[in-house]
């Protein structure tokens, strides 16, 4: 496999997201993001463990699953809730934790356009590991926020 594959950039960007959402997790204050964070790190390892298999054996690595996906959206908006509404552009570094939630963020977003560019490539990657990854980044932001207001 060439190290510098389709493939092997969507790991290597799934990879660069769990290592900076392990950033934002040593840093974080909130009891909940400390909570999170690691099962969201072994979300992405089951990803990988999905997209490194061959087509022909693909199904008996599922990757992440509806349950998944709504355990993060029933996460974003326990968290979301008690959050003021923006009035402007959120400018990353009021705190550290928050500073690493947004670096973990737009990591993610990498990872999602090399996903979509592998998923037209192979069509049995399942819908549900785009839709998680997607929904990963709001959750980052709205961690950077719950951050940066525990921070402030």
């Amino acid at each position: 496999m060439p190290k510098d594959g389709l493939l092997m950039e969507v790991l290597g960007a799934v990879d660069e997201a769990t290592c900076a959402i392990g950033m934002a997790r040593a840093a974080v204050r909130s009891e909940d993001l400390r909570q999170a964070l690691p099962t969201i790190q072994r979300h992405l390892s089951r990803l990988m463990t999905h997209l490194s298999a061959t087509s022909c054996i693909r199904t008996r690595y599922p990757g992440l699953e509806e349950g998944d996906l709504q355990w993060l959206e029933s996460l974003i908006s326990v968290l979301a809730q008690d959050l003021p509404p923006l009035h402007e552009f959120v400018l990353p570094g009021d705190s550290p934790a928050g500073a690493a939630c947004h670096l973990a963020r737009a990591v993610v977003r990498r990872a999602e356009r090399h996903l979509v560019t592998l998923m037209a490539a192979e069509a049995d990657i399942g819908g549900v590991n785009l839709a998680y990854v997607n929904r990963l980044s709001s959750f980052l932001f709205i961690a950077a926020l719950c951050e940066d207001q525990i921070f402030n």
